[in-house]
């Protein structure tokens, strides 16, 4: 669930700024939803196999994944003792996998925390944990923050599509870079998880 009130959000974008609030007219009453996994274990396992990858290869490979384990459940000291070439012939890359067993040796050591525990942690700690894992990026644990556990202030300045979804609703050549979004971005705050979400929702307008 959310950790803070989606309408107030709302009503803080659309008076913070005005090209959003035009997206959220056009939008209407859609609204960002969570859909928990079991497990980070889980959910950063799913964000690895879907890296650089068009939906429908990336669901196909991580489909024939699961299937690798009883009731399609990957479970960390059970992926650790996954051969290569089984993972191979499911579609899973070298830099992959690598990524994937260390996810999984982490996970076994304790080290990867419960969804319970990240939720008394702050933002930045729990990027500078997740990302120690190989093959997990920033941006991916800012959509675990947003997506699992629904935190109200998170801004994915190297998203493109938060990027161009910005261009757009405020009328810009181009869009902004990185830098130059967390600056223009600011007076979104204490909200940006919802600005950002709604600059996606202004490509599909």
């Amino acid at each position: 669930m959310l950790t803070y009130d989606w309408q107030q959000a709302v009503r803080h974008i659309a008076a913070a700024d005005p090209g959003l609030a035009r997206v959220i007219k056009a939008a209407g009453p859609v609204r960002l939803e969570i859909k928990r996994y079991r497990s980070p274990y889980e959910y950063l396992l799913r964000a690895i196999i879907f890296q650089q990858l068009a939906g429908k290869a990336a669901t196909t490979i991580h489909g024939r994944l699961l299937d690798l384990f009883p009731a399609r459940r990957p479970r960390p000291e059970l992926l650790l003792k996954m051969s290569a070439p089984k993972l191979r012939k499911a579609g899973v890359s070298a830099n992959k996998q690598k990524a994937i067993k260390d996810l999984a040796r982490r996970t076994a050591k304790g080290e990867i925390p419960t969804f319970a525990k990240l939720a008394r942690m702050e933002d930045e700690a729990i990027i500078e944990m997740l990302t120690q894992v190989h093959g997990v990026g920033r941006w991916t644990v800012e959509m675990l923050l947003m997506f699992q556990l629904g935190r109200p202030d998170v801004l994915p300045v190297n998203d493109l599509g938060v990027q161009k979804g910005f261009a757009k609703a405020c009328g810009m050549g181009q869009p902004p870079k990185p830098k130059e979004l967390l600056a223009l971005a600011d007076h979104w705050r204490p909200y940006r998880s919802v600005g950002s979400w709604l600059c996606w929702r202004a490509l599909e307008l």
